[in-house]
């Protein structure tokens, strides 16, 4: 994934004064992959919100997660990809905006690089997938477009911006 264009997120007036920090796109992304929760937020074709916690990696620059194509989220992707992922902090916050999409089939290499990252973050919960788990789908990519990102508000508030394609 080729690197962002960083700028300050857009607030009304008064919202900040003077930020005087920039948050580095390496550290916002070692942020994504050391998360264990996450909330993804899909839209229903009629329009309604659906937020969900689920767990996931971040790997080559994109968000994936896995589970069954019946669950709401799923089925609201089929229908809107545009979603949004939050880390669980309302402080040190992470929201990256993009667009969800299943991953039929992965690549073996990619295949192979999920599970470790899965198995890596996840085995003393019990879960590690063998690269073999998503051969029949199961799995959803998250492409982003935006990330806005701070560890404090007002001085470091930053702005990623993904070129598109």
């Amino acid at each position: 994934m080729s690197n962002p264009h960083v700028s300050r997120p857009r607030f009304p007036e008064g919202y900040l004064h003077n930020p005087t920090r920039w948050l580095a796109w390496a550290e916002v992304e070692a942020r994504l992959q050391a998360a264990l929760h996450y909330w993804l937020v899909t839209v229903s074709s009629q329009g309604r919100p659906h937020a969900v916690p689920l767990w996931g990696v971040w790997v080559g620059g994109c968000f994936y997660f896995d589970g069954s194509p019946q669950t709401r989220h799923a089925r609201n992707l089929h229908d809107n990809p545009q979603v949004i992922v939050h880390l669980e902090s309302g402080a040190q916050v992470v929201i990256v905006e993009g667009e969800g999409m299943s991953v039929p089939r992965p690549e073996p290499a990619l295949a192979a690089a999920l599970a470790a990252a899965y198995g890596n973050k996840y085995a003393t919960l019990g879960y590690t997938p063998a690269p073999t788990q998503w051969d029949e789908g199961g799995l959803y990519r998250v492409v982003p477009r935006k990330v806005l990102a701070w560890n404090d508000f007002t001085q470091d508030p930053t702005r990623f911006i993904f070129p598109s394609g």
